[in-house]
Formats: C-alpha cells, sequence, structure tokens
C-alpha cells in the first residue's frame, strides 16, 4: 500500500506490535500488540493512568515508541508529512481553540487547511451548533466545545478519526445526536479509534473493544466476546443505604441459600444497590434474600439477574470503577 492508498476492510488502519514507552524509569507502555482494522470502530477502554493517552500521542505522531513498531494507514507516523496527517482526524479534549474564536470561523479556518473540505456550514449543523455559529469559544458550554472538537476531526474528511471522550460534558439528548453521527462516519468508511470512560458510547458503536491496564492490552474482541464466558449475576436495589446489621442479615441469607455466594455493594451503582456473587440467581436464593429484606426492615426497589456486562467484565479486569455505566434510561436517539 502507497502512502496516499486508501485503506480498505482488507487492510489495518492502525498496525502496533511490541510497542513500548519508558518516561526514564517509568514504564507506560509494554508489549502492547493492537490492529484496528480499516472501516471498524475500535473502544479502547482503561483506568487513568493505563497508559491510553500516551498510546493514542504515538498512534498520532506526537510522540515516539522506544520500542516495537507501529504503522498507521501504512507509515510510521512519528517524522510523517503533512499528506499522512491530513488523514487523520483528531478530537482532543482540550482543542487549544482561540477562546475569542466563534464556531464558524474556526471551521473555516480548519476547512482551509485541506484539499477537499466538507463545507463549514454543512459540518455546523452536523454537529448540532448552527444555533451558537456566532458565539465566542469562551461562552460555549462543555458539551458544545466537544461537539466543536468533532466537527474539527471530521471537517478533512479524514480516514482515521481518533476520538477522544467524544461523549464527555453532553447532556442525553447531545450524546445520541453524537453517537448517531459517530455512528454515520464508520458505516461511511472512516476508521474510528475511541477512548472513553463512557461504556454507553462502547456498547452502542464498537465493532471491538480493547481494555488497557498498567500499559498493557488485556482484553481484546468483540463486546459479546469479552462477556459471553461470564455468568449470570443477581441485582438488589434498596430504596436506602443498608445499615450494618441489615447487610449482615442478607449476607447470612445469601450464604444460607447459596454456600458459595458473597455480597457486595455494586460501586458504579451506588451504595443502596448491592451484587450477589459466586452463585446462580436461582428461586431459594432469591426467596431467602427478599425474606431476609423484609424482615430487617431493607425495602427492596429492585430486584433483577442480569447476565455478564461489559462494566462487570472491565472491572473483573481492572478495578477501576470510574466508568459510565452503559443505561437504557438515556432518552433514545
Amino acid at each position: 500500500m502507497t502512502a496516499d492508498a486508501a485503506v480498505t476492510n482488507r487492510d489495518a488502519a492502525v498496525a502496533i506490535a511490541g510497542l513500548a514507552k519508558r518516561y526514564g524509569a517509568r514504564t507506560v507502555l509494554e508489549g502492547v500488540d493492537l490492529q484496528v482494522r480499516g472501516g471498524e470502530l475500535l473502544a479502547l477502554l482503561g483506568p487513568n493512568g493505563a497508559g491510553k493517552t500516551t498510546l493514542v500521542e504515538i498512534i498520532e505522531g506526537y510522540r515516539r515508541a522506544d520500542g516495537g513498531t507501529i504503522r498507521v494507514l501504512g507509515r510510521d507516523p512519528w517524522g510523517a508529512g503533512p499528506a499522512h496527517r491530513s488523514r487523520l482526524g483528531l478530537m482532543l479534549q482540550e482543542g487549544g481553540v482561540d477562546p475569542r474564536a466563534r464556531p464558524l470561523e474556526v471551521l473555516r479556518l480548519y476547512a482551509a487547511f485541506y484539499r477537499d473540505p466538507r463545507d463549514p456550514g454543512e459540518v455546523l449543523d452536523l454537529v448540532g451548533l448552527r444555533a451558537a455559529a456566532g458565539t465566542r469559544y469562551r461562552r460555549l458550554s462543555g458539551g458544545e466545545k466537544q461537539r466543536l472538537a468533532l466537527g474539527l476531526a471530521m471537517i478533512g474528511r479524514p480516514e482515521l478519526l481518533l476520538l477522544d471522550e467524544p461523549t464527555a460534558g453532553m447532556d442525553p439528548a447531545a450524546r445520541n445526536v453524537t453517537r448517531a453521527l459517530i455512528g454515520d462516519l464508520r458505516r461511511a468508511g472512516a476508521t474510528i479509534l475511541l477512548t472513553t470512560h463512557d461504556l454507553g458510547d462502547v456498547e452502542r458503536l464498537a465493532d471491538r473493544v480493547a481494555i488497557l491496564d498498567r500499559g498493557r492490552i488485556v482484553a481484546l474482541g468483540t463486546p459479546a466476546e469479552l462477556t459471553g464466558g461470564m455468568a449470570p449475576s443477581l441485582r438488589l436495589g434498596l430504596a436506602a443505604v443498608p445499615d450494618p446489621a441489615q447487610l449482615g442479615a442478607i449476607r447470612l441469607a445469601a450464604v444460607g441459600a447459596a454456600p458459595q455466594a458473597s455480597l457486595a455493594v455494586d460501586a458504579a451503582e451506588g451504595p443502596s444497590s448491592l451484587r450477589v456473587l459466586g452463585a446462580l440467581p436461582g428461586p431459594a436464593l432469591i426467596a431467602a434474600i427478599a425474606a431476609a429484606c423484609a424482615t430487617a426492615g431493607a425495602q427492596i426497589v429492585e430486584l433483577r439477574t442480569s447476565g455478564g456486562t461489559l462494566e462487570e467484565r472491565y472491572l473483573e479486569l481492572t478495578g477501576d470503577a470510574a466508568v459510565e455505566r452503559a443505561t437504557a434510561r438515556e432518552t433514545a436517539a
């Protein structure tokens, strides 16, 4: 493939093998192997400090790896020229936009850098900023700044989009519009690498998921593949945070019905939500827990069983609870 050839779905838009990066004595990435196929959307998950930002900066060509190999659209991104960089679209958390500039002005400026850009007015409409076209950047909300950053990333018709937390700071309606737009870009043939803490983005958009922890890829596959081997669990929502006596009663009831069971507070849901681990949620277990709650005065407002979720798999691999749950409570697009 030549430097100017388009990437097809048979090619790897990003091909990484044995990648390493160190800052002095601290190893940030070690032995990273990852491919992003042409035309797919791959979500990169990981706790803060896992190495996600460094990995993305190496893919961008902003940092140089200390070991291993990397090819982005067929080229080593370090030192690649303007022709290569014009094939990438970058959406960053901090866009470096002049605080006095207005969205339409910025889009027109960026469009001038490309040979065949999208129409700035069209992009303004696509990202839902027509009403804010004349508002200075410093006065935009956090969600509006994110939408402008997405517009700047896509204005050059890039083959590869690198999106950093694309729905951060958005209300549910704007989040759904942005997800739909990202889905449209992917269906139009763009390859997308998305970093996020929002599992709603992942479950709605991603073809595959890579989980990075302590500088290594610890899991890679489709959402279904990552959760396929997990056993179903019992989730218990209470009207109020249980006191120690109530927790003890529920725990005793669970162990009495299933000796291998354990009880844990569901950190992602909040202190009034509990999970029963290590036991299948059969009728005897459910009945015992319901009776214990009634006796202890702990009102149940939700009792459900579910298969393994991406959130549970992520927590199992990383122990990081700082992800936003994928939630059906969001308004559908």
